[in-house]
Order: C-alpha cells, then structure tokens, then sequence
C-alpha cells in the first residue's frame, strides 16, 4: 500500500474530517476508516488496524495521531504535515471563536437542540466502522476471547493503556513460549516516552503556557476526560483558570468538530488572549507529530517479525474493543428515550444499508432530525 497520494487530495480529505468530525475520537476514527478504507482503498483493512493499534501505543490525541500516520504512510513527511494540520486546524479554529465569545459574552452559545440528535447518530457511525474492523481483528478463538476479556475490563473502567500493554505482552509471550524460534525481535526497539521538565506556573506567561502543554501532550495516554483532569491539577489549582472556565471548555471540546485537545486553544486565550491560545494550541500537538514520525516507520518491522505481530495482532484486537467499550457507555448516556432511539435506529440503517454515503450527511441529518424531534 506504498502508493502515494497527491497533497492536495490528503488536504482535501482532513479538512473535511477536520470541520465534520464531531462525536470524539472513537467518531473520527469511525468516518477515517470510512473514508480511506472502505471509500479511497488508500490504505487495506489489516494496515488501519495495523496503525490503530500503533496509534494506542503512543501517548497524546488517537484520531490526530491516526490523520498523521495516513498522511505519512501516503504523502511522506510533507503528507504528515499536511494531514496533522488539516485535521486540527477546523477544531481550532472554530474553538478560537467560541473562545473571544465566550471572552467578550460570558456565556455559552444556545446549540442544544442541534447536538441533542448528533450523539445518536455518531454511535451508529461507530459501530457501522467497528463492526468490519472486529472481523478483521479477530484472527483466532485466543483473540476473540481477549478482545471479549478486554472489552468487560473497559467497562469495568480499567485503564486502556494497561489492557493494550497487557494483551500484546501476554500475546508475545504466549508466542514465544510455543515457538522456540525468536525471529527478528532486534528490528523493534521501544520508543521511550518523552518527558518534559515542567517550570513552575508562577505567572500566566506564553513560555511556561508551552512547557505546560508540551508536558501534558507528551506523557498524557487516554481520553480527552484524563487531559481535562491534567488541566485541573496544571491551571485550576493554581489559580490561572476557573473551574466554571475549565467546564466551560468541556464544554467547547464537546460540541466543536476535530479533537477535543483543541479545548486549549480556549484556555489559552482565556489565560492570556491570542498569543497564549497560540502558544498552548502549537504545544499540546507537537509531541504527536514527533512520535508518529518515529513510530510509523516501525508499524511495518513490526508485521515482518511473526512474534511481534503476534504482539500487534493483540493490541489491534484491545484497540477494537476498547472501542466498543466507548461505545457501549455513549449509547448509555445518549440513547435514553423514543427520539434518540429515532434517531439512533434511522442512522444505522443508513450506515449499513448505504456503506459508502459521506459520513457528513449521517451527522447532519442526526442534528436536524435532533431539532426537529427537540420540539415535541
């Protein structure tokens, strides 16, 4: 799947995912696979997961890092670029103009009733991508049985991290015991993490707003809930930011398309005005970059050697499942009476009767339907 793609059709395709991706990173991934698997065959079923899996493995934003390995795997390093930027840059944007409306207002615009029918038709748009990618993933009865163990740990709200360790370890080392041959083992080496010194945040300056956001983009694994908790202990308890503000950036991170982590381009601006939303926005995505440039060489050494692949196998299987685990809890909190049922039942039947329909249409019309239905 080495053929490259031409730039200007890798911008193209992120841009798009970048303003209509909304319903976090499980809802991004969903509509990537939609659109470079099923739609542009740019990349085959296996080496999604493939990416998927290796996506997991390293810390910061998943979907941000899957747009990254994309673009790199089909435009080199100036495809990296060019995806990572498209794919963020919609998020911040839109999230900078909530932030000098918020700055200047106070207040929250009123979007409730459009979101009330987005929810349910991102969780038909996930389970529409989950569902080819766990046929893929399940190879055997071990990793069946695995992806079910990794699932039930997900929701009984086990860190994924150690699941995803923990399942591709046990898997290499069951490997390794049955096969007494340990073939090219010395073409992997383990990337270390990244850590950062972090000053003290004596004053709300755009230098220590950077190694704030470095810090946290570099070490922090899991959902945009653990990036959120980092905040608190970074900003809240040190008096740059208020715990209204804090929620209120939830808030924004929530309801605005692209990755959640462009909530600190709010936050920096409510901290210090443009300069700090800049300077927090370019510091909280710049460790993905570097370790998706370091790692996607990797993905394929990886598949080459039988035990490692054994080890990849595994935690594509967690990955998937850790997926569905997400998805179980969102359908939980959002499909809770007849409209949203509606809508949720209207969107999967188009999901999977129509395969290729943008994913943009799915969500738009679960947010018109989500008004119209608000009225009654």
């Amino acid at each position: 799947m080495g053929n490259r793609i031409e730039l200007r059709e890798i911008a193209k395709l992120f841009l798009k995912l970048g303003f209509i991706g909304f319903g976090g990173p499980a809802a991004h991934i969903a509509m990537m696979q939609l659109e470079v698997v099923v739609k542009r065959k740019w990349l085959s079923e296996q080496h999604f997961l493939d990416l998927l899996g290796a996506t997991n493995l390293i810390p910061g934003p998943n979907s941000t890092e899957m747009a990254i390995h994309i673009g790199y795997d089909k435009g080199g390093w100036k495809g990296l670029i060019t995806a990572g930027l498209c794919f963020i840059l919609p998020a911040v944007f839109i999230t900078g103009i909530f932030a000098v409306l918020y700055h200047d207002y106070g207040q929250m615009p009123k979007v409730q009733p459009f979101f009330y029918g987005i929810k349910p038709a991102i969780v038909a748009v996930i389970i529409g991508a989950v569902y080819p990618l766990a046929r893929k993933s399940i190879k055997s009865f071990f990793l069946g049985f695995m992806g079910i163990a990794v699932l039930l740990a997900s929701l009984l709200g086990i860190n994924e991290i150690y699941l995803m360790f923990g399942a591709g370890l046990l898997a290499l080392a069951l490997y390794l015991i049955t096969n007494k041959k340990i073939d090219t083992l010395q073409s992997f080496a383990p990337l270390a993490l990244l850590q950062i010194t972090q000053p003290n945040l004596w004053t709300a300056t755009n230098t220590n707003l950077f190694w704030t956001f470095l810090k946290i983009g570099a070490i922090l694994y899991g959902s945009g809930y653990v990036l959120f908790a980092f905040l608190d202990t970074e900003l809240v308890a040190t008096g740059l930011l208020t715990r209204r503000q804090l929620m209120d950036a939830i808030a924004i991170g929530q309801f605005t398309p692209g990755p959640v982590f462009s909530s600190v381009t709010f936050i920096g601006f409510q901290i210090n005005g443009w300069p700090g939303a800049i300077a927090s926005t370019i510091a909280i995505f710049l460790p993905s970059f570097v370790f998706v440039a370091l790692l996607n060489p990797i993905v394929k050494k990886l598949r080459d050697s039988k035990a490692l692949s054994a080890f990849l196998d595994a935690v594509n299987v967690s990955s998937v499942a850790i997926i569905v685990g997400i998805c179980v809890v969102m359908s939980k909190e959002t499909i809770t009476e007849w409209r949203t049922i509606v809508i949720a039942l209207v969107s999967a039947i188009i999901v999977f009767k129509f395969k290729k329909i943008n994913s943009a249409f799915i969500v738009i019309g679960g947010a018109l339907l989500g008004f119209l239905l608000f009225q009654f």
